[in-house]
C-alpha cells in the first residue's frame, strides 16, 4: 500500500468512526462526545471514559485505545484487521464502545 492510499483508507476509517458517533447520538440516550484534532479522535463517554483512535502514518496502521488496552490495525485491502489476529476494527470499536457506554452501540465503515 502507497502512503497516498493509506491515507485514503485511514481518512475514510475516521469519517466513518465521526459519522456513526453522530448518528449514535441521534438514535440513542449513549451521549458521545467525539472530538477530531488531525489524524486522531478521541470519543468520550457520558462517564468520562474515552476511545482514542489515531493515525500511525510511518506503519500504515490505526491504533486504537480503550479501556480494555491498545489495538494496531493494517488494511488487508478490504478490512481493517488487528494485527495479533484479535479481529476487525469496527467489531473491535463496537464491542468497546458499548461496554463503555454501557448499552448496545454499532460502528460500521
Amino acid at each position: 500500500m502507497t502512503d497516498l492510499e493509506y491515507m485514503d483508507r485511514a481518512e475514510q476509517l475516521l469519517l466513518a468512526v465521526e459519522q456513526a458517533c453522530d448518528r449514535i447520538n441521534e438514535e440513542t440516550e449513549a451521549d458521545l462526545d467525539s472530538q477530531r484534532t488531525g489524524g486522531m479522535v478521541t470519543i468520550t463517554f457520558s462517564n468520562r471514559s474515552q476511545i482514542v483512535i489515531n493515525l500511525q502514518r510511518p506503519l500504515h496502521e490505526v491504533w486504537m485505545a480503550a479501556q480494555s488496552g491498545g489495538y494496531h490495525y493494517r488494511f488487508d485491502g478490504q478490512h481493517w484487521m488487528d494485527t495479533k489476529g484479535a479481529g476487525e476494527f469496527f467489531a473491535a470499536l463496537s464491542h468497546n464502545a458499548s461496554v463503555q457506554a454501557g448499552l448496545a452501540l454499532r460502528f460500521a465503515p
